[in-house]
């Protein structure tokens, strides 16, 4: 122990500080160059745990290494509080991990990125408490603002998305009259205050404009997600990832981390990518998922849409099973909601057992955030070889006996396809209505997460299976099984 209190009151007693510094460094470039092979991983199915590992391991090393900063190794308070926050965020992590379903990805995700924009935040606030703004550089001092804005608009943001996802806020889009009007207002207003504060020398008057912007930067969080609608959400929390990457990289500038730099810009660019490949797969510029305010109101009811729902039976569904020959699943949060994966895979098994050939089509949309559908199927030991992109699984649809519609709403509606005044209209879709045979898993007759109604549903070729979706496909595994 007195070796340790010896270290920290004297460090410079093995090797230098501007050693000790460059040491930490490469350390850095080190742990860096595991979170891009980490996330290079994640771009297959066979090798993504192992880069989460990796990735996760360099996350640790550089925040060990970081304790040998000159900076905090001189503080043994500051070491003891670190040692406190690392083990308080560890005991939350490992219980998150265990205890929140799958269902409930999508809103915790949202909530880390919530989590990441607001440390950025506080990291940079901090910063200014010193009184040190005087001394700043011009350059400092603006990598301090846009580290406030974009941490607090990412927070309030991801905490208001979460209230979407996770139902305690309705889901639709909420407009009101010169809403873009006042949020403009509220932007222009951030915006000023934050250059005032950059180009102010005065302590107190600088410190006042931080504030005053970091209020402004919290409301336009709010603000910003507001008028999306939850059919969107799978990009906003694409996006939100990309601003808590970019928040952490400009920290990094201000506190002069490098490996905050990088991780950051890592997370802000692999954030944006996926973003425009989520606005690519539901034909939507970026601009109108922010500004649309679609999903603003329902549809209206199935009247307006020819046809009827017709039900059968399941044990009229397995007849047909019974006699297929290709079968394609195609699941949606409602297959996440029943968390039906694993009894999914039991009756692909035995549909395969049975002779047929069967496959996963997974819509890049699918979900309530990106990779939902794979992440759940791969939970259930589905192999990566028979699920479908939308591409492979559209070209070979008709050839298909039976589609199985299994909680999935817009991107399996036809009318992206055939109806010009849809809000839909010419968005990519898994085209399920082209299979000789289509059953919708479904608890009832509402419409799907973003209002809309699905016309897939009064196709001559559509039958519907009530019910909840693992207790429908637990049945029909049982009626094989019986056979």
């Amino acid at each position: 122990m007195n070796f340790l209190f010896s270290l920290v009151e004297n460090p410079s007693c093995f090797v230098s500080v501007e050693t000790r510094q460059m040491i930490i460094n490469l350390v850095y470039i080190f742990a860096s160059a595991m979170f891009i092979l980490g996330i290079k991983m994640l771009g297959k199915a066979d090798t993504a745990r192992k880069g989460n590992i990796i990735s996760a391991w360099a996350m640790l090393i550089a925040v060990v290494v970081t304790f040998f900063d000159v900076s905090i190794l001189y503080d043994i308070n500051t070491i003891i509080l670190l040692f406190l926050g690392l083990g308080i965020g560890a005991v939350i992590g490992v219980v998150a991990a265990k205890k929140i379903p799958m269902t409930a990805m999508p809103e915790l995700v949202a909530l880390l990125n919530g989590f990441g924009g607001l440390a950025s935040m506080l990291v940079v606030w901090s910063e200014f408490h010193e009184g040190k703004v005087e001394a700043m550089e011009l350059f400092t001092r603006s990598s301090s603002v846009v580290a406030i804005i974009i941490g607090a608009v990412t927070f309030t943001g991801s905490v208001y998305a979460y209230g979407k996802l996770s139902g305690k806020i309705s889901g639709k889009a909420f407009i009101y009259k010169g809403q873009k009007q006042i949020n403009a207002l509220i932007f222009l207003a951030m915006l000023a205050t934050g250059i005032a504060f950059a180009a102010v020398g005065n302590y107190e008057l600088a410190y006042t404009f931080l504030m005053i912007c970091m209020v402004l930067a919290l409301i336009i969080g709010i603000a910003a997600v507001m008028p999306i609608g939850g059919g969107d959400m799978p990009v906003v929390i694409s996006l939100l990832n990309s601003l808590s990457g970019l928040a952490a990289s400009a920290a990094g500038f201000v506190i002069q981390n490098n490996v905050l730099i990088v991780a950051g810009c890592l997370v802000g660019a692999s954030g944006v990518i996926l973003t425009v490949i989520m606005c690519k797969a539901m034909n939507r510029t970026l601009s109108n998922v922010l500004f649309s305010g679609f999903g603003a109101s329902e549809q209206s009811s199935s009247d307006d849409v020819d046809g009827e729902m017709k039900a059968v039976s399941v044990e009229d569904a397995y007849y047909v099973l019974e006699a297929a020959q290709r079968v394609m699943f195609i699941p949606g949060y409602g297959m996440a909601v029943a968390q039906a994966q694993h009894t999914v895979k039991e009756l692909a098994s035995l549909l395969q057992d049975n002779g047929a050939e069967v496959h996963f089509a997974i819509h890049p949309v699918a979900g309530r955030m990106p990779g939902h559908m794979n992440v759940l199927l791969s939970e259930a030991d589905i192999a990566y070889e028979d699920l479908f992109d939308m591409e492979s699984a559209n070209a070979a649809i008709e050839s298909y006996d039976v589609a199985i519609v299994i909680g999935a709403n817009d991107v399996v509606n036809p009318a992206a396809v055939q109806d010009k005044a849809s809000p839909i209209y010419g968005m990519p879709i898994i085209e399920a209505y082209k299979a000789k045979t289509v059953y919708c898993l479904k608890r009832g007759q509402g419409a799907g997460f973003s209002g809309l109604v699905n016309k897939l549903f009064f196709g001559t070729n559509t039958r519907m299976i009530y019910g909840d979706a693992k207790a429908t496909i637990s049945e029909l595994a049982g009626k094989f099984k019986e056979s």
